[in-house]
């Protein structure tokens, strides 16, 4: 009894100290440096465009079939977000389903390297895949970070993994980019190459990236070691307690529903607006540009909306990041030049990474923290079930209507009603609540 006493002690000393560690921050953080480049290469940029221009060229319903793909794939994940929270919570699995569902993602992206031209359905499963990996190991790498980052520091970490998810996807984008523009000088035999080997660099960076979070990383262990079968039924009954918890943490009910729309309209316009501006007739290699200078603002802007944060309050600076999210959604409703994609391409740098990283790190101050992965479950859950409404909606309105501008207009809903639910949650109440629950 007294060996296993003094083994829980070291193992509870191995996590305090790597609390607000800086090996284990940095390690932590270089994930998001790992999975952007999902982001920003396939979801973002290369995939849209290389859908509509090569494996479903010539069909008039691809924006369509590019927003029903990420709806079906927001509704699986959000279906598995909060059972697989649960049952990481009961066996300390937390970075066992990151490393699944990153190795779907890797292999699954790799794979877009090998469809061949008009394939459109062996692309949409690929990407429904990578996505579901890309999708699924985020809800266990948000929820590692209480257990890397103390209160005090938790919003400052937050935005250092957003900031170097930026930078990170940003510089091999910026690679990817130039083999796209000039393939004759990397030895390719035109752009449509290039672009497929940048599905296979993907994979490449992610896997290599990945590493540190899964060496140097530790999770705080559960108290009792229970077989997988057990983990699920117990899942299932942790999952039934989690919507009773809701009810009694007010304030994450709130929260989490308000988020729920204002992060739809965040992950629609980050999804669908290289095949929006295809709608409109503007150049790719305009629309890619216009990206990376969404990385490499967003780099900055992410740790400098962070700043900002500190001056106002997280809660005031979300709902700032709402309104202007608002704003460019008018702008890109309106918009006929390509050079005002750029200067939303601009603006929504300064607030994309700000809006994700302090919903983050407010979201981990409402929650109890012993039941990180569980509630985090529900985070995602949330956040990809309200990514399955946007692109749908929007590749919906602009099919029957005709007009791609009506079907961008139809996300502002979504920040208004967003923000209007956040300015009724009570931050110090909703923390005061998770520490006495």
């Amino acid at each position: 009894m007294t060996e296993n006493n003094n083994l829980n002690e070291v193992e509870h000393n191995e996590e305090d100290l790597q609390l607000d560690n800086k090996k284990t921050i940095l390690s932590w953080s270089f994930y998001d440096w790992a999975n952007s480049a999902f982001a920003t290469t396939v979801m973002a940029g290369f995939f849209p465009l290389f859908f509509d221009g090569y494996w479903a060229t010539g069909d008039a319903n691809a924006l369509y079939i590019l927003g029903l793909s990420n709806s079906i794939a927001s509704i699986i994940v959000a279906i598995l977000a909060p059972f697989l929270g649960a049952i990481a919570d009961r066996m300390s699995g937390k970075k066992k389903f990151l490393f699944t569902f990153a190795i779907l993602g890797i292999l699954t992206t790799g794979g877009l390297n090998f469809v061949a031209v008009g394939l459109w359905q062996y692309a949409v499963v690929l990407y429904i895949l990578g996505t579901i990996g890309f999708s699924g190991a985020n809800i266990f790498y948000d929820a590692l970070l209480p257990s890397v980052a103390s209160e005090k520091k938790i919003d400052y970490v937050s935005s250092l993994g957003f900031s170097l998810g930026y930078i990170g996807g940003g510089l091999l984008f910026v690679l990817n980019v130039l083999w796209y523009m000039f393939p004759d000088v990397f030895g390719f035999a035109d752009s449509n190459v290039a672009i497929k080997f940048s599905f296979l660099s993907v994979a490449i960076w992610w896997a290599l990236f990945s590493i540190p979070i899964i060496i140097f990383v530790k999770e705080p262990k559960s108290e009792e070691k229970i077989p997988f079968g057990k983990a699920i039924s117990e899942g299932l009954k942790q999952l039934a307690d989690t919507f009773r918890d809701i009810k009694h943490l007010k304030y994450v009910g709130l929260f989490l529903l308000g988020y729920w729309f204002y992060i739809d309209g965040v992950d629609t316009i980050i999804r669908m607006a290289v095949a929006y501006g295809t709608e409109l007739g503007f150049a790719g290699e305009s629309l890619i540009i216009a990206l990376l200078l969404v990385q490499f603002v967003a780099f900055p802007g992410t740790l400098l909306y962070n700043l900002f944060a500190k001056k106002i309050g997280v809660k005031k600076a979300i709902l700032v990041a709402i309104i202007a999210y608002g704003c460019i959604t008018l702008l890109g409703v309106f918009m006929s030049q390509e050079w005002h994609f750029y200067v939303l391409a601009f603006l929504i740098g300064c607030f994309q990474g700000g809006i994700q990283a302090l919903s983050r790190s407010l979201y981990s101050r409402l929650i109890p923290k012993a039941k990180a992965a569980q509630f985090y479950g529900f985070f995602n859950m949330l956040g990809k079930f309200a990514a399955v409404i946007g692109p749908a909606l929007m590749g919906y309105i602009s099919l029957v209507t005709g007009n791609p501008r009506l079907g961008i207009l139809s996300v502002l809903s979504l920040f208004i009603i967003g923000g209007v639910i956040l300015k009724f949650v009570d931050i110090e109440k909703g923390e005061k609540m998770a520490e006495e629950f």
